[in-house]
């Protein structure tokens, strides 16, 4: 038992030795953080444990080690010849033999193999920056998620205060012959309203925080520090610009530019099935003396001379019909990858023209929120206090203006929310930071 724990520690260090790479380039990310040091950590952090990259990073050192093993010659064939009743030569009864033998592939074969394993090694390359840009971009959408929750919760617990501040304002009414009681009871079921919503908003933050921590490797139960969004940063939202920073760098278009070249070398491989391999082999005899009784009286010359030979051949490529089947295979599988790649350009072109509306929509109502719904939420909200303190109000009102500004300030959180997972689904669009407005 001591044994296997042994083993399984070393393995696990050997394990972790190997996973270092991801760790070291998780230090220098292609996404933007717009200076927010907690989402940038739970990203590192992200970026360093979570499985499903550091499967994507040991997927891409076994398809690295392909490439060598494609490139190499087949191992050369040895074999023994032991003979019961050995032929007679001239020169003596010829014992055992030896040869050594090695298939060469027709010129350019190795090549081709190597290309198309190196092409697969790029893609898995690929898979393992995709997985990467996935990961972040599910850490940013549940952070910012998270960040929505917790700005809700300090408005409904401001709402909470502002209602309790109410219920004891129409008590001092009541009491003093002004109000009416059921304006009490009012105030106190739009209080349990208010802390019924703060209840499911604890329960949707409890969500988010759990999809952090699994996305971080971390235990559900891991407690995540309150999330406020630092600062909206200006992004510059020129189309083309964008179009093309993703045609260039998103993991989806490389990989299919990578299909393409790795069918390229298949169609040339499959061609090279018409084209012989050749082999090519030494052999060694050993051949005894002469022993019989003219041999012993009269030796031939070089009596007991050892054989060697040389050894050419070459495959006859005759089912040609295979090799023809193999061909239309290749130069398909071709055609469906360059097919591929023109349906990932297209899918950039349509992400990031229908994410760019989108942010440009949100900008409009976040103006539309911050330059007018709030101010004059504020001000319908604070005329109706100094009514209903004066007695010209009843409760209704009250409570009317002070729903509409607090469905204004979470509309307003949500809005702030929404649009930083804009920024990040144009991120995951483009495969790189998104690019922000010069002195942003």
């Amino acid at each position: 038992m001591s044994n296997l724990r042994t083993m399984a520690v070393a393995s696990a260090i050997a394990v972790s030795a190997y996973i270092i790479a991801p760790r070291a380039e998780a230090q220098s990310p292609s996404h933007a953080t717009h200076g927010d040091p907690a989402l940038a950590a739970l990203i590192r952090e992200a970026l360093e444990g979570n499985p499903r990259i550091r499967a994507a990073f040991l997927e891409n050192r076994t398809a690295e080690s392909r490439v060598e093993q494609a490139a190499t010659l087949p191992d050369p064939s040895l074999s023994f010849t032991q003979h019961v009743i050995g032929p007679q030569t001239r020169v003596g009864p010829q014992l055992s033999s030896i040869s050594v033998s090695q298939t060469l592939p027709w010129p350019g074969t190795l090549s081709d193999r190597r290309s198309i394993a190196a092409a697969g090694s790029a893609l898995q390359s690929e898979s393992y920056r995709e997985q990467r840009a996935e990961v972040v971009r599910q850490v940013k959408l549940a952070y910012y998620d998270l960040a929505y929750l917790d700005e809700a919760l300090r408005i409904t617990g401001e709402e909470e205060q502002l209602l309790l501040h109410y219920e004891a304002l129409a008590r001092a009414r009541y009491s003093q012959g002004f109000g009416q009681q059921q304006e009490v009871v009012k105030l106190q079921a739009e209080v349990t309203r208010v802390l019924n919503r703060r209840q499911e908003l604890l329960r949707q933050r409890a969500d988010f925080e759990a999809v952090l921590n699994v996305l971080a490797d971390r235990p559900v139960e891991t407690r995540v520090p309150p999330v406020s969004i630092v600062a909206r940063p200006a992004v510059s939202l020129d189309g083309n610009r964008l179009r093309a920073m993703g045609i260039g760098e998103r993991p989806e278009v490389r990989s299919a530019r990578m299909r393409i070249q790795r069918d390229e070398h298949g169609v040339s491989l499959a061609r090279r099935r018409y084209r012989p391999e050749f082999t090519v082999g030494v052999a060694w005899g050993n051949v005894l003396g002469r022993r019989d009784d003219p041999g012993l009286a009269n030796p031939p010359p070089d009596n007991g001379r050892d054989t060697y030979s040389l050894t050419l051949g070459a495959s006859i490529p005759v089912f040609r019909g295979s090799y023809d089947a193999g061909v239309r295979e290749a130069a398909s599988r071709l055609s469906a990858a360059e097919e591929a790649y023109r349906d990932v350009v297209s899918g950039v072109g349509l992400a990031v023209r229908s994410t760019a509306l989108r942010i440009t929509t949100i900008e409009g109502q976040l103006a539309l929120f911050e330059r007018a719904l709030l101010p004059q939420a504020e001000q319908a909200l604070h005329a109706t206090e100094e009514a209903y303190s004066g007695g010209v109000t009843g409760v209704l009102e009250l409570l009317d203006s002070e729903e509409v500004l607090l469905d204004v300030r979470l509309g307003l959180a949500r809005l702030r929310a929404d649009y930083m997972k804009a920024l990040a689904e144009m991120e995951r669009a483009i495969g790189s930071a998104f690019p922000e407005e010069e002195g942003s």
